[in-house]
């Protein structure tokens, strides 16, 4: 089985006065479709506004830069929407059956990336997205008849309501447009800082690893995914290490740039690459995988496919080399007994992230 791992940077698949959004696309990176995972990246100019909309796949979004966003939710049944506040560091789940729109209330730039799975998405390893409003939302795809009879309209007001908005996907708001303010407990329950968060692993010279899931963060369990944020200093590790429970992983760098290294099935290198800001990079179920920062260092959000991820680690407290007995590595690896002393020795000293070589 040939899998083309390659990282690769998102396409720009529209963009207006209000921002940009982006995609990648499952035909050029295939590897979506065979994993059945999807991203995309929003970026939304002040007063920025991204129409109301659900879509076919549960996804994360992590936002990269900002700290003026909205975004609305309302969920079937639901007599009210819920409107949270964004910030650069916060993860938001967004459940297919949310119906959600995001606004930059902010001076600068709102960037969000989103993660997510495509198990029941119509086209494998892409979002397809359902617009309410503008030139490709619903209400433009029915009838006047239907429109009227629907909502209690004369024909007039039912035209008025269906095409009085030719925007497309986003749209920049006039300036002393009000929109709806957040509320702050439903953003405690609803966002989570993983920026702000204390960091399961810390290594002096090596960097940090905050890992996000429905235990952490109960709402995350909404959308069946799982988290993890590495911030490598300059020529860092972070050590081999693969999903034990079929998920798949995603990784998105955020910042700086480094090297991949991934090995799959039968021993073999399947990828041996740099990594640079913007890239996103899949690595299969099972497959192991093991990143070293440049210099400048470099910062990542892997996006699993389970709630509470079960991993196998090669090196640290819980490394399999260290649980494996003497003998069978001896005999494993064709060493002497004194040179798997030294191994043992090594694995015991060893931490998921490494510093610089001196």
């Amino acid at each position: 089985m040939e899998l083309n791992l390659s990282p690769k940077f998102a396409q720009k698949i529209f963009e207006g006065e209000g921002g940009t959004y982006y995609s990648w696309s499952s035909s050029e990176y295939e590897l979506l479709k065979e994993a059945k995972v999807g991203d995309g990246r929003l970026v939304l100019q002040p007063r920025g506004f991204a129409f109301p909309h659900y879509s076919d796949s549960n996804k994360i979004g992590y936002v990269l830069q900002g700290s003026g966003g909205v975004v609305g939710m309302v969920y079937p049944q639901a007599s009210q929407e819920v409107v949270l506040k964004l910030k650069a560091g916060d993860i938001i789940p967004v459940p297919t059956r949310a119906i959600s729109w995001w606004y930059n209330d902010g001076d600068s730039e709102l960037v969000v990336v989103f993660l997510g799975e495509t198990s029941k998405a119509y086209v494998p390893g892409e979002f397809t997205y359902f617009l309410l409003a503008g030139a490709q939302g619903i209400l433009g795809g029915f009838s006047t008849e239907f429109n009227s009879r629907a909502y209690n309209l004369n024909n007039e007001e039912a035209e008025k309501l269906a095409k009085s908005q030719a925007g497309e996907l986003l749209i920049k708001l006039p300036d002393g447009q009000k929109m709806p303010q957040p509320c702050k407990n439903s953003t405690d329950k609803m966002v989570y800082n993983i920026d702000a968060a204390s960091p399961d692993f810390h290594v002096q010279n090596a960097g940090l690893l905050t890992s996000l899931t429905e235990k952490k963060f109960p709402f995350i369990g909404e959308v069946g995914l799982s988290a993890i944020l590495v911030k490598l200093e300059g020529n860092a590790m972070s050590s081999p290490v693969y999903t034990a429970d079929s998920s798949v992983q995603v990784i998105y760098v955020a910042k700086g740039s480094g090297r991949i290294q991934v090995v799959g099935i039968n021993g073999a290198s399947v990828l041996d690459t740099k990594l640079k800001a913007g890239h996103l990079c899949v690595v299969p179920r099972f497959f192991v995988a093991s990143t070293i920062a440049d210099g400048e260092g470099m910062e990542y959000l892997s996006m699993i496919t389970a709630t509470q991820p079960l991993f196998g680690d090669f090196t640290g407290e819980t490394s399999v080399w260290g649980a494996l007995s003497p003998q069978v590595i001896q005999a494993s690896l064709n060493l002497t007994p004194e040179f798997e002393q030294v191994f043992r020795a090594k694995i015991k000293k060893s931490t998921i992230l490494v510093p610089p070589q001196d």
